[in-house]
């Protein structure tokens, strides 16, 4: 529909899917993995806590519990499940539902236990989310959230489910294609049940970015999110890893000219692991399956079912399915012509890496010459090279006109944006609190500010009284009939706890607005710091959002320390072009709104066939 040609290859995985009884799914019809619809009932007997496979669709067992919903309908725990392919991916929906007694859903006759609300339930994940169709649904359970499909809470209140293979990241870690799952999954399920009062998402990591993204491409896809251990979009990883990535490279082959405490303070990170695990996430980039490098760097990651031959070698099998981030949507980036290669949008020249920590004192002129001079770039395999990175322009537009890199412009200014840390974990793992920090940042470059947005931060945060806040929030704005904006509505429905703050314990909660700070300036910023990231160190944003940045000349002024008129030509030497002019917005565009990259040529931004 509108995230061009299909993907190929594309390997279909319904045989290792399994449905809710323990069965699988059987053999895909047809390359586009098509298989018949599959209806199975599960339910919940009284006093359990995990549903059972239903005996039989003819009579209820004796032990099944009742149910009382939101709407106040009590009603046997009996869930229908509903499996079949939508966009290639395995979609699933799950509602109260009693075979006995009810007729088949239809939007005439929706089930009678369903409250009208609906939860699309994302995944996780990112590296391997390239050229399978998924054997798995995203579901997953942290820090006392449940983000599944067969959430019993959520069903037994009456709300609905539905899910889709491809918009869980570690099957598909692209946004168009994602979004256009997504969108064609609740049509699916409005096709089978009737059209709900609203739709939210909910999801953790991948989950998060798989919740807000579509909800910013598609405006009305969604009618708010709820996310946690949030990250903008993929490419806030990828850019950052990419950046750190380099530096990791520059510090291994220089061990003793920066000291540890120094190479920490050039990263933003807290501390030397976190700079690592950061730095390591540049390997979605990186196709080379196997490549030694830094411990922990996993580049050229392919699902199993990918088979050996279809793989990217750059010797053996140079025309190859590439395992990254950008060829897996090259759809959108575009494609070199000689290589048959996605276009990449990652830029470093004029960023001068360490530029807060010179100019602190952390770092000499010496270091920072000598860094900046040598840190150089990527080719497109990934590969170092002296040269900084110069990232195509097309590649670049497109990043942020699609929504792969989110820009809080579209669907997402006029939602509520519920937003906790689910982790708290500044010193390992790279699910670090500055991500939030930077979602919120570039909503309230487009619109102002950022009041539909709500941070709570934890360790951990309470699960359900932030379900329960995030949904009185969403049943408050939609029951608003006034005439102004929906973005005004959703301002001025907050209820009273809808606001930012932190949990000192699970009863303790501090009404205070979130900032991002190292230092114990707040009470929240005393239990949980949070630190940065290497483009920020070197002058960038918080927002993390100007993938190309304006240059200017080289000015002594610019620094808090003294040049030599012989440094500062060296400096003029490593910057040719000039350095990066913060102050400027760059090459900053926002999310075209329900773009499409093809077949459909509504709103057509790009099509890779005519390029």
């Amino acid at each position: 529909m509108i995230s061009g040609p299909l993907q190929t290859p594309f390997v279909c995985q319904t045989t290792d899917f399994t449905l809710p009884n323990g069965s699988k799914l059987p053999a895909a019809l047809d390359a586009n993995c098509s298989i018949n619809p599959v209806v199975q009932y599960l339910y919940l007997p009284t006093g359990g806590t995990a549903l059972r496979p239903l005996p039989s669709t003819s009579a209820l067992p004796g032990d099944v519990a009742n149910t009382t919903t939101s709407t106040g309908q009590t009603v046997p725990f009996v869930v229908r499940v509903e499996t079949r392919t939508v966009d290639r991916g395995i979609y699933q929906s799950a509602v109260l539902h009693n075979p006995v007694s009810e007729p088949a859903p239809t939007p005439a006759t929706p089930p009678k236990g369903w409250n009208r609300r609906l939860i699309a339930v994302q995944g996780f994940g990112c590296t391997g989310g390239w050229y399978v169709q998924g054997a798995a649904q995203g579901n997953l359970a942290i820090a006392d959230f449940d983000f599944s499909l067969l959430n019993v809470k959520r069903l037994g209140e009456g709300y609905a489910t539905h899910a889709n293979t491809l918009h869980h990241a570690s099957n598909n870690c692209n946004a168009v294609l994602a979004s256009e799952a997504a969108m064609m999954s609740k049509e699916q399920f409005i096709k089978t049940h009737g059209v709900p009062v609203y739709t939210v998402s909910a999801g953790c990591s991948g989950g998060s970015y798989g919740s807000a993204q579509p909800a910013d491409r598609i405006p009305g896809l969604y009618d708010g999110v709820l996310i946690a251990c949030t990250f903008p979009d993929p490419l806030s990883i990828a850019f950052s890893g990419s950046d750190g990535h380099l530096l990791t490279h520059y510090f291994a082959l220089n061990p003793t000219l920066f000291t540890d405490a120094q190479k920490v303070a050039v990263s933003g990170y807290k501390g030397l692991q976190a700079f690592i695990d950061a730095a390591n996430q540049a390997a979605r980039t990186d196709p080379i399956t196997g490549r030694a490098d830094i411990p922990g760097y996993n580049p050229g990651v392919f699902n199993a079912a990918v088979p050996a031959s279809a793989r990217y070698n750059p010797t053996s099998n140079p025309r190859g399915a590439r395992p990254t981030v950008y060829d897996a949507a090259k759809n959108i980036y575009g494609v070199d012509k000689a290589s048959g290669f996605a276009l990449r949008p990652f830029d470093n020249v004029g960023v001068q890496y360490g530029l807060a920590a010179l100019n602190s004192g952390a770092i000499t002129k010496t270091q920072f010459l000598d860094l900046n001079e040598r840190v150089g770039g990527y080719d497109q395999d990934a590969n170092y090279v002296a040269g900084r990175s110069v990232g195509d322009p097309g590649a670049m537009k497109r990043a942020q006109e699609s929504g792969l890199q989110i820009g809080g412009n579209g669907g997402l200014a006029s939602i509520p944006v519920f937003d906790v840390s689910g982790i708290y974990n500044d010193d390992t793992a790279y699910h670090y609190q500055w991500f939030h920090f930077a979602l919120r940042d570039r909503m309230a470059q487009w619109n102002g500010n950022a009041d539909n947005h709500v941070m709570w931060r934890g360790n951990p945060v309470p699960a359900e009284t932030a379900w329960s806040t995030f949904i009185a929030w969403v049943e408050a704005y939609k029951a608003d009939a006034g005439n102004r904006s929906q973005r005004e509505k959703v301002i001025a429905s907050k209820p009273q706890m809808a606001t930012d703050g932190c949990w000192a314990s699970l009863t303790q909660f501090i009404n205070e607005r979130q900032t991002l700070s190292s230092q114990p300036n707040s009470q929240c910023n005393t239990r949980f710091p949070s630190w940065t990231f290497p483009r920020q160190v070197a002058g960038g944003p918080v927002a993390a959002n100007i993938i190309k940045c304006s240059l200017k000349p080289v000015t002594a002024s610019d620094y808090n320390v003294t040049f030599t008129a012989a440094e500062l030509t060296r400096l003029d030497a490593i910057f040719p072009t000039g350095v990066c002019d913060w102050s400027q917005r760059g090459n900053l565009t926002g999310v075209v709104p329900n773009a499409s990259f093809g077949p459909a040529p509504e709103n057509l931004v790009f099509d890779v066939t005519k390029s």
